[in-house]
């Protein structure tokens, strides 16, 4: 019987099954190709590496020791009281109530103050509020405390270790205004030395 494969060709057929072969050839190759690509590779390693680690998690999770148990349920009590926060405890002060209640015993004096007698020497306070070798120097402090509604003095003295030139505040009569002179001149950065002498 004879066939007819002009007619075969032109309804859409197959080709013969010997054609076939090569071509299932060549497509099996470019299939090969495929799965020999570099990226394929390195897919596959990390893949496997999570794979790993994952599973390394999970034994050691497997590992761990148990929780010591459930915890207690919460008894609605304790959850009202839980939520609420406790208010600290109120100080008492009792020394209102007990100092009134408290007595002396004994009688109390007043304190003898101790006058001097009348010809003793009272003591003034001075303010040395600097020590210069030059003149210049002291006359420049001097004005500085002029400046600030102070009386200075500069006295000349010569000792052992030469001539030197002395600013002096004062004398002050009572504690109060040397204080006063004390606190301008540390304002202004001035250092004084306190000295007590004797007036005659």
């Amino acid at each position: 019987m004879a066939r007819d494969y002009a007619k075969t060709r032109k309804t859409g057929s197959r080709a013969p099954a010997r054609r076939q072969a090569p071509q299932q050839r060549r497509e099996g190759s470019a299939g090969s190709a495929r799965d020999s690509r570099p990226g394929r590779g390195w897919r596959n390693y990390f893949a496997g590496l999570l794979s790993g680690v994952f599973l390394s998690f999970l034994l050691y999770l497997g590992t761990m020791p148990p929780a010591d148990g459930p915890a207690p349920a919460a008894t609605p009590e304790a959850a009202a009281t839980a939520s609420v926060p406790a208010e600290p405890p109120k100080p008492r002060f009792d020394f209102y109530t007990m100092l009134p209640q408290q007595t002396i015993d004994g009688p109390v004096e007043p304190a003898e103050v101790a006058s001097p007698p009348p010809g003793a020497a009272q003591e003034t306070y001075l303010l040395q509020a600097g020590s210069f070798r030059q003149r210049e120097d002291a006359d420049r402090r001097r004005a500085e405390l002029l400046l600030l509604g102070l009386e200075p003095k500069v006295e000349e003295t010569d000792s052992d270790n030469g001539r030197w030139f002395r600013v002096y505040l004062g004398p002050f009569d009572s504690h109060g205004q040397m204080t006063r002179a004390r606190s301008l001149t540390a304002a202004q950065d001035i250092d004084t030395l306190l000295l007590k002498r004797g007036s005659p």
